[in-house]
């Protein structure tokens, strides 16, 4: 599935929802199915910064894409984590650099998420991008 198609797809499943309560509800429960993330990898050098809460990012590169993994101490942000990576893990790093994940706003999660969530979310994406950046990089010399 493109990232459009799976961005399409959450946007649907949330507006199965009533009110954001009925959402945050959804976003924990996703957390909650998030693989289980290895505690030897949930160091310092794979934090991501910019986010209130703890979140570990790990990436790796196989055939063209680029296959992530992530966690969160934080309910809310665990899910957060889940639903970037659903739509990211698996890309090439021309589909990451070139997408603005517009499921974020089409949701209105800007306007619901604080502040310094939605910063985590911004730092989250922005770590990504920088992966697929150094791995674009990397098979372009």
């Amino acid at each position: 599935m493109t990232i459009q198609e799976i961005e399409n797809d959450i946007v649907v499943e949330f507006e199965l929802l009533g009110d954001w309560q009925e959402k945050y509800q959804h976003i924990i429960a996703i957390g909650k199915k998030l693989p289980s993330f290895p505690l030897e990898l949930q160091t310092e050098e794979n934090k991501v910064r910019g986010c209130q809460s703890n979140v570990w990012l790990v990436s790796s590169f196989n055939e063209g894409k680029i296959f992530l993994q992530g966690d969160s101490d934080a309910l809310i942000v665990k899910g957060l984590v889940a639903l970037v990576l659903r739509v990211l893990s698996g890309k090439t790093p021309d589909e990451i650099l070139n997408t603005q994940l517009s499921f974020i706003e089409r949701l209105g999660m800007q306007s619901n998420l604080s502040p310094t969530r939605n910063n985590g979310l911004a730092a989250m994406i922005k770590q990504i991008k920088f992966y697929a950046l150094a791995y674009k990089a990397k098979t372009n010399s």
